[in-house]
């Protein structure tokens, strides 16, 4: 079965799944904030995945290392997992730093323009380094970690996001509202019940 065949067999359904892509520097909240949407739109019974970048270092990409050049293939695999996933009709949530304006313009050329949302959630670099659940800004800023986001390596903010959701001013509950008020606007259709 060819591509073409499989999109008109899923029919509408197909017409109205998207990407919600999370962006911005570690600690910021996209974790947090991407497995929250998946809670909220599973309840309302939407067909939904979560694309997580941890998740995909440990499987997929786990060949990888964290070189620009590895750092853009790991994103480009991303995306083309979640294009996938959009073409079997489903809503996808991928949260990546994805720290390069281009990979991240890579992805967005693969969906229609009704397909993707890049959502940036800005995050000081400090209040980032006060969170830090897992203590790799730590780990970096004492040398252990090389290419670290936004210590050692750059982070580009996206100039145009679909959305901006500044986390340090924002509850977690006030940052999911947004997001889950933005998303659901984007999805036309209404799962049956």
């Amino acid at each position: 079965m060819n591509r073409s065949s499989t999109n008109r067999n899923l029919g509408d359904q197909r017409d109205h799944s998207l990407v919600v892509w999370l962006t911005g520097l570690p600690a910021c909240g996209k974790t947090t904030l991407a497995s929250l949407l998946q809670a909220e739109l599973k309840k309302r019974r939407f067909p939904c995945f979560l694309l997580d970048g941890d998740r995909l270092r440990s499987g997929l990409c786990s060949d990888l290392r964290f070189t620009a050049r590895d750092r853009a293939e790991n994103i480009r695999r991303a995306g083309e997992v979640a294009r996938l996933l959009v073409d079997a009709g489903l809503i996808v949530i991928a949260a990546f730093i994805s720290p390069y304006f281009a990979d991240r313009a890579k992805v967005r050329s693969l969906f229609r323009k009704d397909q993707f949302y890049e959502v940036y959630l800005e995050c000081p670099l400090d209040i980032c380094e006060q969170r830090d659940p897992k203590g790799l800004y730590r780990k970096a800023r004492e040398g252990l970690i090389p290419a670290f986001t936004g210590i050692t390596d750059p982070y580009e903010p996206p100039p145009a996001p679909d959305l901006t959701i500044r986390t340090a001013d924002l509850s977690i509950d006030e940052s999911l509202n947004v997001l889950l008020k933005f998303t659901l606007e984007r999805c036309a259709f209404r799962p049956e019940t």
